[in-house]
């Protein structure tokens, strides 16, 4: 098991993740951030917000990034920019 941080990033701001996750490993990190993302969308998308976070920085236990996940990825192919 590791501990991964998932920082939301918004524009030039990113908010930090303080607890983190333990996990397996990366890909269930990236599935997480997926999953996240999701939520988020539906959840902004429900509460009409116009700006939402542009994605999720998945970082280690070290404070590395070490993977970036738009939101957009999640969307349906018609909808991404």
């Amino acid at each position: 098991m590791a501990r991964f941080y998932f920082h939301v990033r918004t524009g030039d701001e990113l908010a930090h993740d303080p607890e983190g996750s333990d996990l397996a490993d990366l890909a269930e990190a990236r599935r997480e951030a997926l999953a996240a993302a999701r939520e988020l969308l539906a959840n902004a998308i429900k509460a009409g917000k116009e700006q939402i976070p542009d994605a999720f920085v998945i970082a280690d236990e070290a404070g590395r990034a070490i993977e970036t996940v738009p939101l957009a990825v999640v969307l349906p192919k018609a909808l991404r920019s």
